[in-house]
C-alpha cells in the first residue's frame, strides 16, 4: 500500500479525488435547491437529489477510468489485490500455474525450433533474393542439376547474378600426407559460390576463373575448424601444399568461423568441369541471386523460354520437365515445414485444453466468491471494474506460469533436440543453433498474456453478471449452483474433450503409419551387416580397372576374416537412394521422348546380392566371369520387369543405358541376365521403382572418373555376430587392400533402416505425448466438473435418497449427466477431425486420413476414459448418507 500512496502523490491522486467530490456536491446542491424552490421539504429535496444523481461511488469509478494517472493507480491496486487473493488460495494457484507452465513450456520448446528452422532468415547477404534452380517434373521437383543446365542458367544475366554450383551430397576426400590419413568432407563449388553466400575470407583468397577451368591447378580453401584442428592454426599455411587423395593441393585461403552451411564442409575445391560438355548427369545444385527489381514470377516466366531452348539442344528424361526457381530457404525447409507446423498446432491444442482446465478452476473459485463480488457491486463497483480485477488475476497467473514455462521450455527444447531425427535443417548437428533468444522470449510473453485473457475472460464475465440479491442470500457452499447451473464449465469440458479427440486421432493415425512402416519388408536382410565408406577421389581411380581391383582385393581380404560370412562393394546402399538414368530397349521404338523409360542405376560387385540376401527371381547373379573383357550384362528388379516387359521376357532383351547423355556415358548394349527382388531404394515409405545393376568391372571409365570425386565406395560386410565387434580387423583389412586408404562412417544396416524412418518416428512420438497429455487433461476436467457438481448437489441428492431413490439411481443420474457432456465433446471432435486430418496426409504412410479403425476406436477409447472419470464422483454420490446430506450447508 505504501507504493500506491507514493503513486497517488506522484500523480496528484488525492487532489483529483477531492476535485471529483467537489463537483458531485455542486450538482447535488443545485438539484436540492431546485427541488426546494418547488415547495419540497429540505430533507426530501436532498433525498430526491441523491436518488436522481445515482451511485456516487460508481460515478467516481467511471471518472477514474478516463483519467490516466488514476487508471494506473487502480491497475496497481488490482495487482496488489490479485497477489493477496491468489496467495490466500495457494492450492488453486499452484495447480493453475503448473498446468499453464507445462502448456506454455511445450509451446516455447516447439516454437524455438520453428523459429530457427522456418522463421529466421538465412545467414547470408540479402537472403530473400537467393533462389535455387529446379526442374518441375511429373510428380514433384528435381533439385539436382547437370553441367549443361548450369551453363544455360548462368547466362541469364538479365534475371540473375552470382549463379553458383555446389554439391551437397556429403562427398569425402582422403586427407593424406600425415601419420594418420583421414576422410574429410569436401564441397566442390564454382567461383561465384563464396560471393553468393557471403563467405568471410579470414586469410588468402578464393578461386579465380582460371582455377575453375578444366584441368586447372590443384587449389583448396580450408574451413576455420580444419585449419585449427588439423594444422594448429598455422599462420603461414596459405601458399603451402596439403595432400588430398595422394595429390598435392595448394592452400589459397581460409574461410572464417562465422560462415555456416549445412552440412558444414572441411574444405572447398573448384569444380573445374567443362562447360561445353553434354554430360547430363545431375549431381549438384545451383543457386543464384535475383537481380534487383526482378520478382520470382518474372524469373520463372523467363526460365520457361530457357526450358524450350534447352530442349532443342539436349534430349532429356523426363521430357516434360520445366525450369523454375524457388526461394532457397523454402527449398531447405520444405521437407520439415509440414511436420513442424503440425506439431506446433498440436501443442497449441494442448495449451487450449490446459486453459480450459484453468478456466474451470477459476469458475469454481468465482462461484465461491459470488458474495464478495456482489458486495463490491453493491457498494458501487461497475461490471467493467470487476471484470478487469478478475482478468488481472488470470493474467498474473498466466505470466507466472509463463515465467516457469520458460524454464520448462528450455529443458523440453533440450529433450526435443536429444530425440530429434538428426535431419532437421538449420538446427546444427548438435542442435546448438536453437536457443531461447529474444524472439522466443517475446513469443512466450505474448502467449502468456493471450492465455491469461483467454482462460480468464469466461470466468470473469460469468462471475460479474450474477443476481446481487440472490448472491447476497446464498451461502458460500451452495453459491455455485447445481449441475444445470454449471453450463459454462460444461461447455469448457466438452471443448476439452473435442480438442483431445482431435489430437488423439492425429496421434493414432501416426501410430498406424509407424506400424505400417515397420511392417514393410525392405527387400533385403539388414541384420548383421556393417557398412563402411571409402573415398576414391583422386587421380588414382580415374579408370574403372583401378576401382575394380580394389573391390576384388578388399572383398577377398574381408571374406578371409574369422566371423565374416561374405562381403561386397557398391556405389551406394539400399534405402538411401540411387542414381537415375534413362534406358533404351534394343529393337523397341522410343516411347518417352528419346527413351523407353528409366530407373535407378548402381554398380555392384559380384557378391552384392548374396550379402544383402536379395532373392533371385529368374536368371543368374553376377559372377567372377563378368569382367571388362566379357559381354556387358545387367540385372534388373521385378518392378522394372513388370513396368517395361509386362507381357514379354526381359531375359531375351538388351538395353542401352544413358544413351546420348554425353561421352562419359557411352556404353554398349547390355544383356539382361537376371531379375531380382524389389528393394526399397528411396526409403521404406516409397514403393520400389525400376532398378538396374551392372558389374563394378564394367562401368564406363567416364562415369568412374566423374563419380569417384562425389560418391564414396561403399563396403558391405555380413558377420556371424555383432558387426561392431569386427570393426578393427575390417578396417585393417581394407587399409591393406587399398594401399592405406582410410574408411569412415561405419554404420550397421539396421541403424540405416531405422534412421530412414526417424522423422516419422519423431512425429509419432511427439504427437503421442501431446495426445496423451490432452486425454489426461480432459479426463481431469470432466472429473473435476462432476466432482464439483456432486459436492454442490449434496443436499439435493440426499433429499432424493430420503424420498426413496436407490444408490444405483443416484449413480446413474450423475454418470448420465457427465457422459452427456463427454459424448457431445467426442462427437464434435470426431466431426472436426475428418477435416483436420487431411492436413497431415503428407505425414501418413499406409493409412488414409479417414482411417475407419482410428475413427471408431479412438472415440470409444476416449468415451471409456471419460466414463471412468465420471464414475468416481458418481460412486461417491451413491454413498451419500441422507441424514448427513440434509444438514449439509
Amino acid at each position: 500500500m505504501g507504493l500506491i500512496r507514493k503513486f497517488r502523490a506522484l500523480f496528484r491522486g488525492s487532489k483529483h479525488d477531492a476535485e471529483i467530490a467537489e463537483e458531485m456536491r455542486f450538482h447535488l446542491d443545485m438539484r436540492a435547491k431546485k427541488n426546494a424552490e418547488t415547495g419540497m421539504p429540505a430533507s426530501e429535496a436532498r433525498f430526491d437529489a441523491q436518488r436522481r444523481f445515482g451511485n456516487a461511488t460508481l460515478l467516481k469509478e467511471r471518472t477514474h477510468d478516463i483519467d490516466l494517472p488514476v487508471f494506473f493507480e487502480t491497475v496497481i491496486q488490482d495487482l496488489a489485490f490479485a497477489i493477496r487473493t491468489l496467495s490466500k488460495n495457494r492450492a488453486v494457484t499452484i495447480i493453475a500455474v503448473l498446468t499453464l507452465a507445462l502448456g506454455i513450456g511445450a509451446n516455447t520448446a516447439i516454437f524455438s525450433v520453428i523459429d530457427t528452422v522456418l522463421l529466421k532468415p538465412l545467414t547470408y547477404p540479402d537472403p530473400g533474393r537467393i533462389v535455387q534452380f529446379l526442374q518441375t517434373i511429373p510428380g514433384g521437383l528435381g533439385g539436382f542439376a547437370s553441367v549443361p543446365k548450369f551453363n544455360i542458367w548462368r547466362k541469364q544475366t538479365k534475371l540473375f547474378q552470382d549463379v553458383a554450383a555446389y554439391d551437397i551430397g556429403g562427398a569425402a576426400i582422403n586427407l593424406t600426407g600425415g601419420a594418420f590419413p583421414e576422410q574429410v568432407r569436401d564441397v566442390h563449388v564454382t567461383t561465384d559460390y563464396f560471393r553468393l553466400f557471403g563467405a568471410p575470407i579470414e586469410r588468402g583468397r578464393t578461386f579465380t576463373a582460371k582455377e575453375e577451368e578444366p584441368h586447372g591447378p590443384h587449389v583448396v580453401v580450408l574451413s576455420d575448424s580444419l585449419w585449427r584442428q588439423r594444422y594448429g592454426a598455422d599462420q603461414h599455411i596459405v601458399g603451402k601444399n596439403i595432400d588430398l587423395g595422394g595429390v598435392p593441393y595448394e592452400v589459397i585461403g581460409i574461410v572464417g568461423s562465422g560462415f555456416h552451411s549445412d552440412p558444414a564442409p572441411d574444405l572447398w575445391l573448384p569444380f573445374q568441369f567443362d562447360l561445353n560438355t553434354r554430360d547430363q548427369s545431375n549431381y549438384f545444385v545451383v543457386a543464384g541471386r535475383l537481380k534487383p527489381g526482378i520478382t520470382l514470377a518474372e524469373a520463372n516466366a523467363g526460365l520457361k523460354t530457357v526450358t524450350e531452348e534447352y530442349d532443342r539442344k539436349y534430349p532429356r528424361f523426363p521430357k516434360k520437365a520445366v525450369f523454375t526457381v524457388r526461394p532457397l530457404r523454402d527449398r531447405i525447409v520444405s521437407g520439415v515445414r509440414t511436420s513442424l507446423l503440425v506439431l506446433e498446432a498440436a501443442v497449441g491444442l494442448v495449451l487450449l485444453i490446459a486453459c480450459a482446465n484453468v478456466a474451470n478452476l477459476l469458475l469454481v473459485r468465482a462461484a465461491g466468491r459470488k458474495r464478495e463480488i456482489a458486495i463490491r457491486a453493491a457498494v458501487g463497483a461497475g461490471r467493467g471494474r470487476i471484470v478487469r480485477q478478475l482478468l488481472t488475476e488470470s493474467v498474473l497467473l498466466s505470466i507466472t506460469g509463463g515465467a516457469l514455462g520458460l524454464v520448462v521450455g528450455f529443458f523440453a527444447m533440450r529433450g526435443l533436440l536429444a530425440v530429434n531425427p538428426g535431419n532437421i535443417p538449420r538446427i546444427g548437428q548438435d542442435g546448438s543453433a536453437v536457443t531461447l533468444d529474444w524472439g522466443v522470449l517475446l513469443f512466450t510473453l505474448g502467449v502468456a498474456i493471450v492465455t491469461g485473457v483467454v482462460f480468464g475472460l469466461i470466468p470473469a464475465l460469468h462471475a460479474s453478471r450474477g443476481d446481487l440479491n440472490a448472491a447476497l442470500k446464498e451461502s458460500g457452499i451452495r453459491s455455485g449452483g447445481g449441475f444445470r447451473q454449471n453450463k459454462a464449465r460444461s461447455i469448457l469440458v466438452a471443448t476439452e474433450m473435442a480438442l483431445a479427440i482431435v489430437l488423439l486421432i492425429g496421434a493414432a493415425l501416426l501410430i498406424r503409419s509407424f506400424a505400417a512402416l515397420n511392417d514393410v519388408k525392405p527387400g533385403f536382410d539388414p541384420h548383421h551387416l556393417l557398412t563402411l565408406q571409402m573415398s576414391i577421389a583422386g587421380t588414382r581411380f580415374q579408370k574403372t580397372a583401378a576401382v575394380a581391383q580394389v573391390a576384388r582385393q578388399g572383398t577377398e581380404r574381408l571374406k578371409s576374416l574369422p566371423g565374416v560370412i561374405s562381403a561386397a562393394t557398391a556405389c551406394g546402399l539400399p534405402i538411401l537412394g540411387e542414381f537415375e538414368l534413362p534406358i533404351n530397349i534394343v529393337g523397341r521404338p522410343p516411347t518417352r521422348g528419346p527413351y523407353n523409360g528409366g530407373g535407378d542405376w548402381a554398380y555392384v560387385s559380384a557378391h552384392y546380392f548374396n550379402v544383402f540376401r536379395i532373392p533371385l527371381i529368374r536368371g543368374r547373379f553376377f559372377n567372377a566371369h563378368d569382367t571388362a573383357a566379357s559381354a556387358p550384362v545387367v540385372i534388373i528388379n521385378q518392378a522394372m520387369a513388370h513396368q517395361y516387359w509386362p507381357k514379354s521376357d526381359p531375359l531375351k532383351d538388351r538395353i542401352i543405358i544413358a544413351k546420348g547423355l554425353g561421352p562419359e556415358f557411352v556404353d554398349s548394349p547390355r544383356q539382361v541376365v537376371g531379375i531380382v527382388g524389389d528393394v526399397h531404394d528411396g526409403g521404406l515409405n516409397r514403393r520400389p521403382g525400376p532398378d538396374m545393376y551392372i558389374p563394378i568391372s564394367q562401368v564406363p571409365s567416364g562415369i568412374t572418373a566423374s563419380d569417384a570425386r562425389i560418391t564414396p565406395l561403399v563396403w558391405i560386410v555380413r558377420t556371424r555376430g555383432n558387426p561392431y565387434a569386427l570393426r578393427a580387423p575390417i578396417e585393417r583389412a581394407l587399409r591393406q587392400a587399398s594401399g592405406g586408404l582410410p574408411v569412415a562412417h561405419l554404420e550397421t544396416m539396421d541403424r540405416i533402416v531405422i534412421h530412414s524412418t526417424a522423422r516419422q518416428d519423431f512425429n509419432m512420438l511427439l504427437m503421442t505425448v501431446f495426445g496423451g497429455a490432452a486425454v489426461l487433461l480432459a479426463a481431469i476436467g470432466i472429473y473435476g466438473l462432476m466432482a464439483y457438481s456432486v459436492r454442490q448437489r449434496t443436499q439435493e441428492l440426499g433429499i432424493r435418497m430420503a424420498l426413496g431413490a436407490q444408490a444405483a439411481d443416484v449413480r446413474n443420474l450423475v454418470i448420465g449427466q457427465g457422459m452427456r457432456v463427454a459424448i457431445i465433446g467426442v462427437l464434435i471432435g470426431t466431426g472436426t477431425s475428418f477435416g483436420l486430418t487431411r492436413l497431415i496426409e503428407s505425414l501418413l504412410f499406409g493409412v488414409k486420413s479417414w482411417d475407419p479403425v482410428v475413427f471408431v476406436c479412438v472415440p470409444i477409447l476416449l468415451a471409456l476414459i471419460a466414463l471412468f472419470a465420471v464414475w468416481l464422483p458418481a460412486r461417491r454420490a451413491a454413498r451419500i448418507d441422507p441424514a448427513i446430506a440434509l444438514r449439509y450447508e
